[in-house]
């Protein structure tokens, strides 16, 4: 039975071989310069980001690819990791960096293959909307700088995001009395118009070509004709000088606490964000089957484990990519197979190429995908659903912000469960008499939960022995069976004592409609 469903998998994707080629040349544009970029972003020395990020990529489509839960997901170094390693290398060290990945990747395998993949979809997505969008600010803070080429003023610094966001006003007007980085902001500003005009205005038979790539080839080809004397992209003289192979340090970390609980970070982070964005991609297709969740785990944990020995960033789903793969028309696995083969014949036979990329331009894409991912109108339309979901989105957004990653995915989750727990054992209850109509109605708000049994009880026995009274429950999103049982004893001792009870049982319906958040289609990245 196996090898026949081996044999039906194989022929589908000779079927659709030719759409799958054509998806995995344009993920393999949009890519490029994204993998270099996030590598800047999270700290890589400069010496080696380019081909860190270029290998991660790598591993994510040969490694990872051809075993993915998701088959329409692209994995790569992704943004939304980028501040959490950044802090791993500062902390750690950037040979630490490997052994954490390497025990973040084999917390995810131990995931996928005890069966707990759907476990991380219960996060909250105000929390990772909020996590999201406080890495789009710091990203977008500490890439300016890099955009004006000079480093940014709060690395090492506590407070870091802050100290680099309020300095942006000042970094601007340096730089118009420095040629160098005049030239750099030039070569940025340009970027940024390009990925925007691009986005919103290209014709739709070149829309195939990703904007990213649009961006480098207008900044490549301005700075090369205009002679500017910016910082570029360095490139080893081979791929392999990239890589970092496990040391004898790592025996001696092993012991560090701290190693540990970055590995379980990372795992969580990378599997919520990645099994959210599967979530998504099942959205705007029915191409392929739903997401195997576990098995999607299993993927990326290997993918994990090999980057980590190589000493390159994590690999988790990406948005922009697995939308790009989706757009395109890739319709199995194979498109994100040969995206990854495709970058590493580049890198092998045209890592010339690369030398010539600003690493302003590279900045400038990252300032623009920083700004994406703060998603502010989410905010509003949570806000009008459910403000307690807005204020955990707002606190851990300015806790990412103003403090770090960790602190703010602490105070989510946090507040999370503390809203979850008010949640469970809150009741509200309203009574009002209409003298007219003789009727009571005893409006519930909140979780008829057995902790509010005794409110309930009393406020029961307080009604007159023969009021007709009507039960309101449309506000009502939880009620236990300690208070339906109190409900249905009470409702036979009130109409023995020639009373009436009418409980809007078909109410219950209507309100979890009503409080159901969303669609089910809404991409959440």
């Amino acid at each position: 039975m196996k090898s026949i469903k081996s044999l039906i998998k194989l022929e589908n994707i000779g079927m659709n071989w030719k759409e799958d080629l054509l998806a995995s040349f344009v993920v393999f544009l949009v890519a490029l310069p994204l993998s270099m970029g996030v590598a800047i972003a999270s700290g890589v020395p400069m010496d080696k980001a380019a081909s860190v990020g270029l290998l991660t990529a790598i591993v994510g489509g040969i490694v990872a690819g051809p075993l993915s839960g998701c088959p329409l997901q692209v994995r790569g170094p992704a943004a939304g990791l980028a501040v959490m390693v950044a802090l791993f290398i500062e902390e750690q060290s950037f040979q630490t960096l490997g052994l954490i990945i390497v025990i973040g990747g084999l917390i995810q395998l131990s995931a996928g293959f005890l069966g707990v993949g759907q476990m991380f979809r219960a996060v909250s997505p105000a929390l990772i909307q909020g996590m999201l969008a406080g890495i789009g600010i710091s990203i977008l803070a500490s890439q300016f700088h890099i955009m004006l080429d000079h480093a940014p003023p709060g690395t090492g610094k506590a407070f870091a995001g802050v100290i680099n966001l309020l300095t942006i006003p000042r970094a601007v007007l340096h730089s118009f009395h420095e040629q160098g980085e005049q030239s750099a902001e030039l070569i940025g500003l340009l970027t940024i118009a390009t990925l925007f005009l691009w986005m919103n205005f290209a014709p739709k038979k070149l829309k195939l070509l990703p904007a990213p790539l649009i961006g480098i080839l207008m900044a490549t080809a301005s700075t090369l004709i205009l002679d500017l004397q910016i910082k570029f992209v360095p490139i080893p003289d081979h791929l392999s000088d990239a890589i970092s192979w496990p040391t004898g340090l790592w025996l001696e970390r092993l012991s560090d606490l701290s190693i540990w609980l970055g590995g379980l970070s990372l795992a969580f982070v990378a599997s919520a964000e990645s099994l959210l964005t599967a979530t998504a991609v099942d959205s705007m297709q029915q191409r392929t089957p739903k997401t195997q969740y576990n098995r999607e785990l299993v993927a990326e944990g290997l993918g994990n484990v090999v980057c980590g020995i190589l000493g390159v960033l994590p690999v988790t789903g990406v948005i922009v990519r697995s939308t790009a793969n989706v757009n395109a028309g890739a319709r199995t696995r194979l498109s994100g197979f040969l995206h990854g083969v495709w970058l590493l014949l580049f890198v092998m036979f045209m890592p010339g190429v690369l030398s010539h990329i600003p690493v302003a331009a590279l900045a400038a894409i990252l300032v623009f995908t920083g700004i994406k991912l703060t998603k502010f109108q989410f905010a509003k339309i949570l806000w009008r659903q459910d403000k307690g979901e807005a204020l955990i989105y707002l606190a851990t957004l300015c806790s990412v912000v103003v403090v770090d990653l960790f602190t703010g995915i602490a105070i989510g989750i946090t507040m999370a469960l503390a809203k979850l727990l008010y949640s469970f054992s809150h009741l509200d209850i309203e009574v009002r008499e209409d003298r007219e109509n003789g009727q009571t109605y005893i409006h519930l708000k909140g979780a008829a939960s057995f902790m509010r049994l005794p409110i309930l009880a009393n406020t029961l026995e307080k009604l007159p022995a023969n009021a007709h009274v009507h039960i309101l429950i449309r506000d009502l999103n939880f009620i236990d069976h300690a208070c339906l049982d109190l409900l249905v004893n009470w409702e036979q001792q009130h109409q023995a004592a020639g009373g009436e009870l009418v409980f809007d049982w078909d109410a219950l319906h209507s309100v979890f409609q009503r409080h159901a958040w969303g669609n089910g289609k809404q991409a959440l990245f």
